[in-house]
């Protein structure tokens, strides 16, 4: 008796041509629900001619893959082909349905650079199901049929022509009675066809493999002019200066700029400036970090360039700056690879760390022993994983929780919005703590250092907005809450006096003027003396603060 209740049942065989039409048929109307439910919230259906517009999308999309598998479903390659589009095609409908992102270059870059522990926060039941339903189940079933195998004669040859001319008909029909509204769909909602599978993933795809693979750019030495130069009143100390990078924090929620709940209450006690006017060069770690160290303003920054030249850490460390980088959020994004760098994935801190996932705290353990052996001018980066989503509530110990009730899961589109947002206000609640005590590990070394802190998050985040969650939308269409972040600087009083800043004036700037990631390079440069053709006084935060005349 056989084991395999399977094995006797007939597998049924179909044409090449009936095949490119059931896998059409499941992408059309299975992992193309997002795009249907996005437009009928464009279009009013209520007259015979919108809803007949309506109608008309799944019929040229059904012709329009028929057309497209026609092509490169071929003998040998078609099944692993089709099952790629199945699985790939569920996980992009799941988070496009959860989360309200957009497939793009961008989103690729994010998905590609996403750590084994992001991705684990980012596996739930829900996603099961989409990958089952729409994914695997298809999968199987393509894999069970038979494809008839079709030797080349001219009868078939006209078939196969027939088979391309009825699709193009069927779209040029289509295209005469509606090309107009398409095209003033098109046109006025340019990010909807972005939620089209598989030609999201298609293009999002081969556009990244473009910009990221082709012709590779020569590495460029920028910068090599820079030296240090004397502070106006010197005091004999060295400059030891902190910058925290933040991850995913949103200045909509930050006490320090308004905020109606009180998530900053240790650095509203620490004589800190806020800057409650900043904007962000990009809505994902891939894009902002680079671009914040890079020198190039938003509107002008290219990612290649970036790749392939110096940034100001490099610029930096040339001066004679002694630089170190700590790493906790998942890779620097090549902007800390040609200096000394501390991977907190490869710690082990029981109580901080685990599954090389660390708190934030960790950044701190033994900094004291590294500050203590710097003899010149220093600068430290700390790189937060701050409050990276979706699992808000695994960035914070529990005593510093101060807001209830939690959201407790990583589908947080299941949590109450309130739930939702107390979550991740502990999390800042949390990034107050680190850098209140970021601050008073500033003020233990006051002795040996002139010292100032500055925080500067990567990008924002969606808590549910407009239907919106975590980050990373094309920046031109991007909700504020993903582009408004946090800055603030905090300068001991012995940094004032040797660099001669006004409190008052620095106050006074910060909450009229705007300010954005273009800012970091020149002050940076400017914070730690040093003197290079690139830094532009404009983009220096304190520059005009430096020795004013009131």
């Amino acid at each position: 008796m056989s084991l395999n209740p399977l094995k006797n049942l007939p597998r049924p065989t179909i044409s090449p041509w009936f095949f490119n039409i059931i896998v059409a048929l499941t992408i059309t109307f299975f992992q193309n629900v997002v795009f249907f439910h996005k437009t009928l919230q464009l279009i009013d259906v209520s007259g015979n001619h919108n809803l007949l517009f309506f109608l008309s999308m799944p019929v040229t999309l059904l012709m329009g893959l028929n057309i497209l598998f026609s092509l490169i479903l071929l003998p040998y390659i078609r099944k692993p082909i089709a099952i790629v589009l199945f699985i790939v095609d569920a996980l992009a409908q799941y988070f496009m349905q959860s989360y309200g992102v957009i497939i793009d270059r961008g989103m690729i870059q994010n998905a590609l650079d996403t750590t084994p522990a992001e991705s684990l926060a980012l596996l739930t039941p829900q996603l099961g199901l989409y990958l089952l339903v729409i994914g695997i189940l298809p999968s199987i079933l393509i894999i069970w049929i038979k494809v008839r195998p079709v030797t080349f004669s001219w009868l078939n040859a006209g078939f196969y022509a027939l088979n391309l001319l009825f699709s193009i008909c069927i779209i040029a029909l289509v295209a005469t009675f509606f090309y107009k509204d398409y095209a003033s769909l098109m046109r006025n909602n340019q990010q909807l066809i972005k939620n089209l599978t598989p030609s999201d993933m298609m293009i999002g795809s081969y556009s990244y493999y473009k910009h990221d693979y082709i012709k590779p750019q020569p590495f460029v030495n920028i910068g090599l002019d820079a030296k240090k130069i004397p502070v106006t009143h010197d005091n004999g100390k060295k400059n030891l200066i902190i910058l925290v990078v933040g991850e995913t924090s949103r200045a909509q929620n930050f006490s320090l700029g308004g905020y109606d709940k009180l998530t900053n209450p240790r650095l509203a006690a620490d004589n800190v400036t806020y800057f409650p006017n900043t904007s962000s060069c990009g809505t994902a770690t891939a894009v902002s970090v680079p671009c914040m160290f890079s020198g190039m303003p938003r509107r002008q920054y290219d990612g290649d360039k970036a790749a392939n030249q110096d940034n100001v850490l490099d610029i930096l460390k040339r001066a004679g700056i002694d630089i170190l980088w700590r790493e906790n959020d998942g890779g620097c994004k090549d902007v800390c690879l040609r200096v000394p760098t501390d991977d907190l994935s490869r710690w082990h801190m029981p109580g901080l760390c685990s599954a090389g996932v660390c708190l934030d705290e960790a950044l701190l353990r033994d900094l004291d022993k590294y500050i203590d052996e710097r003899t010149g001018d220093t600068l430290i980066v700390l790189h937060t994983i701050g409050s990276h989503g979706p699992t808000y509530y695994q960035r914070y110990p529990k005593n510093i929780q101060a807001f209830t009730p939690t959201c407790e899961t990583n589908e947080i589109q299941t949590c109450s919005n309130q739930a939702l947002v107390n979550t991740y206000d502990n999390t800042i609640v949390y990034i107050d703590y680190l850098l209140d005590k970021t601050i008073k590990m500033l003020q233990a070394h006051s002795d040996k250092f002139n010292t100032a802190l500055v925080y500067l998050s990567d990008h924002g985040e969606s808590l549910g907005e407009n239907g919106l969650y975590l980050h990373g939308m094309p920046y031109a269409v991007a909700p504020v809450q993903q582009t408004h972040i946090p800055m603030l600087v905090w300068l001991s009083p012995d940094y004032i006096q040797t660099h001669g800043v006004g409190e008052r004036c620095l106050q006074n700037r910060a909450q009229r003027q705007q300010f954005s990631q273009d800012n970091l390079f020149s002050t940076l440069l400017g914070l730690l003396n040093v003197q290079t053709q690139l830094y532009q006084p404009d983009l220096d935060v304190f520059q005009p603060c430096r020795n004013p005349q009131q």
